[in-house]
């Protein structure tokens, strides 16, 4: 072999085997990553299927909070379509009705949310990005204007 074809030959080795390991990190990381969807996208079965895993985002819709024990149910709602969700555990101590809240879980074949962990807002000015757009989009928005 030339020194030319070593070169190439550990170049092509070299390629072959950072292309399988990017490959790899992208089959790990695919079970990992968790999309974010409003009641509306739930309700009208555009992007989410039974058992798949991901966040729900909206206001926790007034007079929808029935508490057992650990077992909380409540609705979330976008303005325009509302999911019940399911969670057992203890909630955070922001969580309250016309609360903003993310919850990740997975939606049963009915149509109902289990969640397995929920998240409220930490003050009266913070809500995620991506809520804050659906509900201004939604015209339900009730917080001030971020400034960018």
């Amino acid at each position: 072999m030339t020194r030319k074809q070593k070169r190439l030959t550990g170049i092509g080795v070299i390629g072959v085997v950072v292309t399988l390991a990017l490959g790899l990190a992208a089959i790990a990381l695919n079970d990992e990553i968790v999309f974010f969807y409003d009641p509306t996208d739930i309700v009208e079965g555009k992007k989410v299927t039974a058992g798949q895993k991901f966040r729900i985002g909206g206001l926790v819709e007034d007079g929808s909070v029935n508490k057992n024990n650990t077992l909380v149910s409540f609705v979330v709602t976008d303005g325009d379509h509302s999911v019940p969700v399911k969670y057992d555990g203890i909630l955070p101590d922001l969580f309250r009705e016309g609360q903003g809240i993310i919850a990740e879980g997975a939606l049963t074949a009915d149509g109902e949310f289990i969640a397995q962990n929920v998240l409220a807002k930490h003050d009266e000015n913070y809500v995620p990005k991506e809520l804050e757009d659906v509900l201004k989009e939604k015209n339900v928005w009730k917080g001030e204007a971020k400034d960018q």
